[in-house]
């Protein structure tokens, strides 16, 4: 069964996800699948080239070069359901739930601080939790995450 982490109230969602990814893939060579809609995408693609300079984190589209996309330790995609070459960690940083979620070994749902996101946060703990999933909680409320 899918292992679920659910991080809440993180400042800046598009900052949090780049410090987990160079943490799961620099520290510990995981593999990760990121999902969000297409404007978090470009931000969160932005951002993984700047990030930390010394540190670039690998990355690509799901609908890129085959070679690439299997090749690369972060892909981002629209959906988990895409054919992706891996499934072991995937990020949600969309309000929806990430379709294809079983698939993967370990889900992490990062919720920001904002009411809307929060919101869809609670739906989607509630459709884990009536599933059976156990979640664990990170709740960075006043933290500087």
């Amino acid at each position: 069964m899918t292992e679920i982490d659910f991080h809440f109230n993180t400042p800046d969602k598009v900052n949090y996800a780049c410090r987990l990814l160079r943490k799961a893939v620099g520290a510990r060579g995981a593999r990760v699948v990121v999902v969000a809609d297409a404007q978090m995408l470009d931000a969160v693609d932005l951002a993984l080239w700047t990030f930390a300079p010394a540190e670039f984190i690998a990355h690509c589209r799901s609908d890129g070069e085959p070679h690439t996309v299997a090749r690369s330790p972060v892909v981002l995609a629209e959906s988990g359901a895409a054919p992706l070459p891996h499934q072991q960690v995937l990020v949600n940083l969309g309000a929806d739930l990430p379709s294809g979620f079983e698939r993967f070994e370990r889900l992490i749902d990062i919720v920001s601080a904002n009411d809307a996101d929060r919101l869809a946060g609670r739906k989607r703990w509630r459709h884990y939790a009536e599933r059976g999933y156990a979640i664990q909680r990170h709740d960075f409320a006043g933290s500087t995450a």
